[in-house]
């Protein structure tokens, strides 16, 4: 498999690196400001060679990155977060262009296995009322967005299984939280990869899940099993599509 790395930050160099120890040939690497990428421009000839890109820009540029894609015909895997209001329409433009597309917020295996842990604890925790449920993530502090994407995803599994929580806050609060509310607090600062923690808590006791990444070679490696996912595939993919495959429906 030949791939293009658009976007050529510290993911794309990660990238370019595990690619190369898998055997997968990066043909080129896209950027319009660092001086070790090949080419400065998303165009027919920079992606000639691949067949599949791996994106991970900016939630500016990856819309119009997106249309690219689909005017070339090059399936893609997109890490770039920041765009989901926009999921409805690129379905429909990867759906008429006839190309793959697999996106995910996080594209660590471990991300998703605990994105799966945290769904069966939440209908668990859903009939035990007593237990109050909130949230907190941190990332390193270069970070644009936030709450991250992966924070995003958290608090729809929640509110999808805990009934009694209706609506997320996810800024600081000047006031008691309503009970049927759910904070998921952020923090950024240093050079942290990504942490995220899931708190149950009543008077007696606290249940914890948290998922720490190391370092970055986690998102890249579910990257390169995405992009092998959606090589030769047609169609709009989540990660769940990908999980599904590696651990089975529903992870049985």
């Amino acid at each position: 498999m030949n791939i293009s790395l658009v976007g050529f930050g510290r993911m794309g160099n990660i990238l370019k690196d595990l690619a190369g120890e898998q055997g997968i040939e990066v043909v080129s690497t896209i950027d319009p400001v660092s001086k070790q990428a090949t080419h400065t421009e998303l165009n027919k000839e920079s992606v000639s060679g691949a067949d599949v890109c791996i994106d991970y820009t900016a939630p500016d540029n990856v819309l119009g990155n997106i249309e690219k894609y689909c005017s070339l015909g090059k399936n893609v895997v997109v890490g770039t977060t920041g765009w989901y209001d926009s999921v409805e329409l690129v379905k429909k433009q990867v759906e008429e262009a006839k190309i793959g597309l697999i996106y995910a917020s996080n594209f660590s295996v471990g991300v998703n296995a605990f994105y799966r842990i945290v769904e069966s604890a939440a209908k668990t925790m859903n009939a035990l009322q007593e237990y109050d449920v909130l949230g907190l993530e941190m990332h390193h502090n270069l970070k644009k967005d936030s709450p991250s994407g992966t924070a995003k995803s958290l608090e729809k599994i929640l509110l999808n299984g805990i009934d009694r929580k209706s609506k997320v806050v996810e800024e600081k609060l000047g006031r008691k939280i309503d009970e049927s509310e759910l904070h998921f607090a952020s923090v950024r600062g240093g050079n942290i990869p990504g942490t995220h923690s899931i708190m149950f808590d009543s008077e007696a006791d606290t249940i914890e899940l948290k998922h720490t990444a190391r370092s970055r070679k986690g998102f890249a490696l579910g990257s390169l099993k995405a992009a092998e996912f959606v090589n030769g595939k047609k169609g709009f993919f989540t990660i769940d599509d990908l999980m599904d495959k590696i651990i089975g429906k529903g992870g049985n």
